[in-house]
């Protein structure tokens, strides 16, 4: 029991929570108790120690009573993303990259400036569980963690790295060699109510999706315009970075492939690490299709 105790007071005094967000006053037994029945609540292993699974969970329910602060305006026109410090087409109008008015750059990563192109072979898609993509880029901070690219609720697409960089967010051995975004979804259908508040409308709703052989609980999807700015970017990510447009062989499970860093190519979370579902429901082979159609445009 004092080791649940000591756990929960160093990992509150680097994210900085308090016994107070789990309506409790002292870390003791009874903030173990009241972790556990938050945890419950949210589908997580009901240890009573609030980890960053948990912390992540809790992050999004202090940020639904917070003021909402949409994405800065961007500006329609010519947009790029940027690779190696140079500027590479987009088919996306809305890119806010982290030196625009508004912007923001991830703090925590390995920089290659000035280095040869890093091998890269794989670009990651995770979902965020967190309500918009400034919450997002706030908890990977807090947690010590990066990644490339974000897409927010409206499709905006967020740069908070150069992709030569190495970002934090898919284990050591994949880090040096993946490129990554962070897809803005809260998960839990009961955030619904809060993304037509704001404006956003109805999210899609999955059911019955089965990843690595265990049927999920129902949950929410992507908007359309999150999953077409998702194969904007995948294409021109695979121009800048020559990671092949192509799918691995087994999906909704681990791919061994991916696993052993043969594959080159576009994977989901869940292609690699066992407990992870993210991005469970997104249509991988449309998003393919469409990164494609764009990649024709470049030829015309």
């Amino acid at each position: 029991m004092q080791d649940k105790i000591d756990y929960n007071r160093r990992q509150a005094a680097k994210y900085g929570w308090t016994p107070l967000h789990f309506h409790a006053d002292n870390f003791d037994e009874l903030l173990i108790d009241a972790i556990r029945m938050f945890q419950i609540e949210h589908g997580l292993t009901a240890d009573g120690m609030c980890g960053p699974s948990t912390y992540r969970r809790l992050w999004t329910k202090i940020e639904s009573t917070a003021q909402y602060i949409p994405s800065p305006d961007v500006q329609i026109g010519d947009k790029y993303i940027v690779h190696n410090a140079q500027q590479v087409e987009i088919f996306w109008d809305k890119v806010l990259l982290w030196t625009d008015e508004g912007g923001k750059k991830s703090t925590k990563y390995t920089s290659m400036a000035g280095q040869p192109e890093r091998d890269i072979s794989m670009f990651v898609s995770h979902w965020d569980v967190c309500l918009n993509s400034s919450s997002c880029y706030n908890v990977l901070e807090q947690r010590g963690l990066s990644v490339h690219f974000g897409i927010d609720n409206d499709g905006t697409i967020h740069q908070w790295l150069d992709t030569q960089h190495i970002a934090y967010h898919a284990g050591k051995r994949k880090n040096p060699h993946v490129v990554g975004v962070e897809i803005s979804n809260a998960y839990y259908p009961k955030w619904q109510k809060w993304y037509e508040k704001k404006g956003f409308g109805k999210r899609p709703v999955h059911r019955h999706v089965k990843i690595h052989d265990e049927t999920l609980e129902p949950y929410l999807g992507f908007y359309d315009v999150q999953v077409e700015a998702l194969a904007a970017l995948w294409e021109a990510v695979s121009f800048a970075c020559g990671i092949p447009l192509q799918l691995p062989a087994e999906d909704h499970k681990i791919d061994n492939d991916v696993l052993q860093n043969k594959f080159n190519g576009f994977i989901n979370h869940y292609h690699f690490t066992a407990h992870k579902i993210d991005c469970a429901g997104l249509d991988n082979q449309a998003v393919l299709d469409w990164a494609k159609q764009l990649r024709a445009l470049r030829s015309i």
